[in-house]
């Protein structure tokens, strides 16, 4: 990875582990050109990860968000960020993301669509190489997520799942119940796994 894309990575808000971050940049780098999906941008972090990858492979990138924080994110969570809120008190990551992405330099190959992701998903069309789920983590937007994008994903396309923590002391159970999901539908086979990301590719 680009050693200043890498530093502009490791310097953005946001929770993906440097290690994780380079295993999400590789795994990118082996999907095929065309579009490509990201489900939670935050403050952009694991975009530039990924918007790095689609810049080498000639892809596009679209990075689905409301800005508006998961349930984790909220005031009195254990994820909040007092920094990410506007003047109305409302969580509000889409200025610090614009920071990140202008930063690494990356407009021309990331496209923001702001809005929930599984509204933007009823009217996707477009056939996907590259899925990366890591959006809100409660049981039924993490379903929404699956049951939303993943058909929209073309065979031999990758379904990349964040923070999947088969030990429940390590983390919360949704990103590892949609993950064992797909692997029991038998339309995907488990590529990698490095820390809590996992690389699936559909059949």
């Amino acid at each position: 990875m680009e050693s200043t894309l890498l530093a502009a990575a490791r310097r953005a808000v946001g929770f993906m582990p440097d290690e994780e971050g380079i295993a999400l940049h590789a795994a990118a780098l082996d999907a095929r050109r065309g579009t490509w999906a990201e489900l939670g941008t935050y403050c952009g972090k694991s975009t530039v990860y990924l918007g790095a990858a689609a810049r080498e492979r000639g892809a596009l990138l679209f990075t689905v968000d409301h800005h508006r924080g998961s349930e984790e994110n909220q005031p009195g969570q254990g994820y909040h960020d007092p920094r990410l809120v506007d003047t109305a008190g409302r969580v509000d990551t889409l200025p610090e993301f614009r920071r990140t992405l202008a930063e690494a330099a990356l407009e021309d190959v990331v496209v923001a669509v702001i809005g929930r992701a599984e509204v933007v998903a009823r009217h996707w069309r477009e056939p996907l190489e590259l899925l990366f789920v890591d959006g809100g983590h409660s049981q039924a937007q993490a379903d929404a997520d699956l049951d939303g994008w993943s058909p929209h994903l073309a065979e031999g396309g990758l379904l990349i799942i964040h923070d999947v923590f088969p030990d429940p002391a390590e983390g919360g159970r949704p990103p590892f119940e949609i993950y064992r999901r797909a692997l029991a539908s038998g339309g995907f086979t488990e590529a990698s796994a490095t820390g809590s990301l996992r690389v699936l590719r559909r059949r």
